[in-house]
């Protein structure tokens, strides 16, 4: 089976996140949350085809996307989202990729939703973060690709 990169995307009124005391990113009102999970086999390629789907899927009110109403989207890389904790009480990480290999292409999510027109705001790749959201709904989707 193929491991594909993945999102965990939640719809929200408004979220930030903060490092070391300090907002490094925030969106205010409605809009998107991003986790996004890097895995070894993926791609720029692939980082475009997830910032297409992050700009185009339709989980705003009444059935609208980041691209209709110009929503923001707070994207967090989150390596934790390959996690696995089916043996033992201890999860391992060997699905992650190593920082060196995720945070570009995290940061290529980024670079392909700015492209589109998509306001983004970010963490901080590697830092303690305290992420704080309200989720709207709650309507929370995993994308992967």
């Amino acid at each position: 089976m193929m491991v594909a990169m993945r999102a965990v995307v939640q719809r929200v009124d408004g979220a930030s996140v903060v490092v070391d005391g300090e907002t490094v990113g925030e969106i205010v009102g409605q809009g998107l949350c991003v986790l996004v999970g890097v895995t070894h086999d993926d791609t720029p390629e692939k980082a475009a085809q997830l910032a297409r789907k992050l700009w185009s899927v339709r989980m705003l009110h009444d059935e609208k996307s980041c691209s209709d109403v110009a929503a923001p989207l707070l994207v967090i890389s989150q390596f934790t989202l390959y996690g696995d904790a089916r043996k033992g009480r201890r999860p391992t990480w060997n699905a992650a990729a190593p920082g060196a290999v995720a945070e570009p292409l995290v940061d290529e999510v980024v670079a392909q939703l700015r492209k589109l027109g998509a306001q983004v705001e970010t963490g901080r790749f590697g830092a303690a973060m305290k992420v704080s959201l309200t989720n709207d709904g709650p309507f929370t989707v995993l994308v992967e690709v």
